[in-house]
């Protein structure tokens, strides 16, 4: 996402819904006039608002997408590191996958409040 793009989104809202409100044009029903208008006009605010903070707070690199796929593959291969084995991912994915298995199947046979809001033991959950 560009940095201004949602700026000039709300923007463009804003207009949309002000052209509804103060043109009051004939062509379309009054209660869509009086239904869109406002609405374009307060989410157009909303959205200027967030696109405002987005870009004056978020550095430009965090905002800069990457612009293809392959990019995204070379950049996400990067950060991974190639030392840990796949057998040793899918092994911790499993033992996850049996985890929460028998967690579900505990709390069918006992169903209670504290078990359904207990902290799970995976070391996947944060």
């Amino acid at each position: 996402m560009r940095r201004y793009n949602m700026l000039i989104v709300g923007l463009l809202m804003i207009g949309a819904g002000a052209s509804l409100i103060f043109t009051n044009p004939r062509t379309l029903p009054l209660w869509f006039v009086w239904l869109v208008g406002p609405f374009l006009w307060y989410v157009g605010i909303a959205v200027s608002l967030a696109g405002t903070a987005a870009a004056l707070f978020m550095s430009a690199k965090a905002v800069a997408p990457t612009r293809n796929v392959s990019d995204r593959l070379t950049t996400r291969s990067a950060i991974c590191s190639p030392e840990v084995p796949i057998e040793v991912l899918l092994r911790e994915i499993e033992t996850h996958v049996r985890l929460e298995q028998a967690a579900a199947e505990s709390f069918l046979a006992f169903p209670s409040h504290t078990q359904l809001h207990s902290k799970t033991t995976s070391p996947f959950v944060n």
